[in-house]
């Protein structure tokens, strides 16, 4: 009893925050709801028309008024469609709106979220949620809000008309309307469990769809096109049965409900027979008693209706607020920063991603001064990437400090520190747009003059110059319509434009054959001058002109030093060295 409070308040604490989207457009709401008002009052409209026709028709004849029946028919229907019309447009104008600030919300929150996140969730899964679940918010903030409140009034009206006919009948009429709302709240309840579950199962869907269209020509390769499609199937099947589930409960939902109102339907129709017999309830009044309570029947199968895209608003909201609700990065409180001097120290610094895999960095210490060139090397898994996401503050240290300029990063603005480091990487991403604007994504508002004067540095219009649209040529999807070389080189070109004074090569030159990677290194040569660079290669040749050299193995500063001392050292660096030149 106790969950099922809880779970009530939840659902309230939902639909409040919803409604708080809906809330800026109250005008529209409100005249969508003067619609339902009106749509409601034809339905009490339409049981007065039917009684006092009855009346002047048979009862009491009178031809004057007859006349004018054509004319009320067509009054009523006209007020009726002037109301749905309004409730149905004022309705999908707000929910259409919610969609929109709710998508550029939880799209706005995606790109400051923190790395750990990612790190736990599926693109596909928050890409589900994007679409999929915020869709659904819609029927729950404005759609079914708006059926609910015609409905009910509908009711309301019927009833009250009821009351005012004959109140002892309308009482016995609203005997059962506790046991109706159980029933209704019953459904809610399972109606949101199985939506919650539709939901991640969606969920799953898009990230095996996005798993199976990334890794298209890993799929070809390995002839894999049969197990991608058994996993699929698996969780296009578990869909299937959660689809299944709630529309078994929707299908069965209405019958029942309705079922209980016909029961207290037949017995108002045995004690109405029975009072008409007896002469103590008119003919007219009869039919138009029969008439409320028969127009009762379909607004109240419509909330019942209703109840499922609301519960899968609500299950919607739960997922969607729960990434509203998550910490992000705060990129604008703390230290300001301009432009550093990109002095570094490691001091102690320490980091473990979880608790499982233990840790990754332990006990590394090293200073740079402003400008050096500093390698660092290391079998995989010795914690090279690490060292650079935690300058990045990607992640923050798990113990010790890296101060950049004598203060701890953790002070800095976070966007200021940013804006202090470059990165030309092996993975480069480049977005569906033209060369220039992957360019002048590392800074949006450089001028045309300086994007080219990069372009040219990096070589990017090597490539470009025989092309027919030049730097304005599309890349396509992830830079499929660009080759390897050409995507680093693109890259390259960003860092240059970007023009921060520390810089980060991750094996940038790996993509690239040996003629074009002698050229390119000129380029980064140019680059690297006046900043303070670190490189992280596995081909030993593109270190050996470093400043210092740093060897880890295992997450623990081993050596450090110039090639020569450290080949002349004849540690790690030299094993290394030797296992690569094979002397």
């Amino acid at each position: 009893a106790m969950a099922k409070i809880a779970l009530d308040q939840d659902a309230k604490r939902i639909y409040r925050r919803l409604i708080g989207y809906a809330w800026p457009y109250w005008p529209v709401f409100l005249l969508g709801v003067f619609g339902n008002a009106v749509f409601a009052a034809t339905d009490a409209g339409f049981v007065w028309f039917v009684r006092n026709f009855l009346k002047d028709a048979f009862v009491e004849p009178n031809p004057r008024v007859l006349e004018w029946v054509p004319v009320g028919v067509i009054v009523l229907f006209s007020l009726r469609g002037i109301g749905d019309f309004l409730s149905t447009y004022c309705a999908a104008s707000v929910g259409r709106n919610v969609i929109r600030i709710l998508r550029a919300q939880v799209f706005g929150h995606f790109l400051k979220l923190p790395t750990r996140f990612y790190d736990r969730e599926s693109a596909g899964t928050l890409l589900s949620k994007l679409t999929y679940n915020i869709e659904l918010l819609a029927e729950a903030s404005a759609n079914s809000i708006t059926i609910v409140i015609r409905d009910t009034l509908s009711v309301l009206a019927l009833i009250g008309y009821l009351f005012y006919l004959n109140w002892r009948l309308a009482a016995i009429s609203i005997i059962l309307a506790p046991f109706i709302a159980w029933l209704i709240r019953r459904v809610n309840q399972l109606f949101r469990r199985y939506s919650t579950r539709i939901q991640n199962s969606m969920g799953d869907i898009t990230r095996v769809a996005q798993e199976g269209i990334e890794g298209h020509r890993l799929i070809k390769l390995f002839n894999a096109q049969d197990y991608e499609a058994r996993v699929f199937d698996r969780v296009n099947e578990q869909n299937r049965r959660n689809h299944m589930k709630f529309i078994l409960t929707r299908a069965l939902s209405n019958p029942v409900v309705q079922l209980v109102a016909a029961v207290g339907l037949g017995f108002v129709l045995y004690v109405m027979i029975g009072m008409v017999r007896a002469h103590q309830l008119l003919q007219q009044d009869f039919f138009a008693f029969l008439t409320a309570l028969l127009l009762t029947t379909a607004p109240l199968r419509r909330v019942v209706n209703v109840a499922a895209p609301l519960q899968q608003g609500v299950a919607a909201g739960a997922s969607v607020f729960e990434i509203l609700d998550s910490e992000t990065e705060v990129l604008d409180v703390g230290r300001p920063l301009e432009r550093c001097r990109a002095e570094i120290e490691f001091r102690d610094v320490a980091f473990n991603y979880n608790e499982q895999k233990g840790e990754v960095l332990q006990g590394v210490s090293f200073r740079v001064q402003p400008g050096e060139t500093i390698a660092i090397v290391g079998k995989s898994g010795s914690g090279k990437s690490t060292l650079v996401a935690l300058l990045a503050r990607y992640y923050d240290v798990s113990g010790g400090r890296i101060l950049l300029d004598g203060v701890d990063i953790r002070e800095y603005r976070l966007a200021d520190l940013r804006r202090q480091l470059s990165m030309v990487s092996q993975d480069v991403l480049l977005f569906n747009d033209t060369i220039r604007n992957n360019i002048a994504f590392s800074a949006p508002d450089a001028a045309q003059s300086a994007i080219d004067a990069a372009a040219a540095a990096a070589h990017v219009t090597e490539f470009t110059g025989d092309a027919p649209g030049g730097l304005d040529s599309l890349v396509g999807d992830r830079g499929t319509l660009v080759s390897g070389g050409q995507r680093q080189r693109i890259s390259i070109a960003r860092a240059i434009l970007k023009d921060a004074p520390i810089l980060i090569l991750d094996e940038a030159t790996s993509a690239l054959d040996s003629e074009l990677e002698r050229r390119i290194q000129q380029s980064l040569d140019e680059l690297m001058r006046g900043r303070t660079t670190f490189i992280i290669a596995h081909r030993l040749t593109t270190i050996e002109n470093a400043d210092r050299i740093l060897v880890l193995d295992g997450g623990s500063l081993v050596e450090a030093g110039t090639h020569a001392e450290l080949i002349a050292h004849n540690g790690h660096y030299a094993a290394l060295h030797r296992l690569q030149f094979n002397v």
